[in-house]
């Protein structure tokens, strides 16, 4: 895998890309398949407000698109704040995907390294619906 702060330079450059004109929220993600290979996201946003695509989902997709089934880590930049945790719905989206490692930039500025289970405790995912199969 790509070294962590490599990573990162490449989620802030993504977000250079963002399209937010109404939040001015410039978001940039990185998502690292299993594999080793390496996807970008950015956040676009939508006069219709919930049309607006997250950066963490921007990347997840082009990795599912791609194939992917499983991702490792997912970096996270903001350009416009100190601290950006992904929102609960990209959480999710993560879930699916299995990720193993988020990692953000805090509000000094240090890149912290959360274990998925961390920042979505007591999820609900694929795993859940075993049970319920007919």
């Amino acid at each position: 895998m790509s070294d962590i702060n490599d990573l990162y330079a490449q989620a802030r450059h993504a977000a250079d890309n963002s399209y937010a004109p109404y939040s001015n929220f410039h978001v940039g993600a990185v998502v690292v398949a299993e594999d080793g290979r390496v996807f970008t996201g950015c956040n676009v946003e939508n006069a219709a407000y919930g049309s607006a695509i997250c950066a963490e989902g921007n990347a997840i997709s082009s990795a599912a698109a791609a194939g992917v089934r499983k991702i490792d880590t997912v970096v996270v930049a903001c350009l416009d704040a100190g601290e950006c945790y992904p929102c609960g719905n990209c959480r999710q989206l993560m879930r699916e995907f299995k990720v193993n490692t988020v990692v953000v930039q805090d509000g000094e500025g240090s890149l912290r390294t959360h274990k998925f289970g961390e920042i979505l405790p007591h999820s609900f995912g694929p795993d859940s619906l075993e049970n319920n199969a007919n």
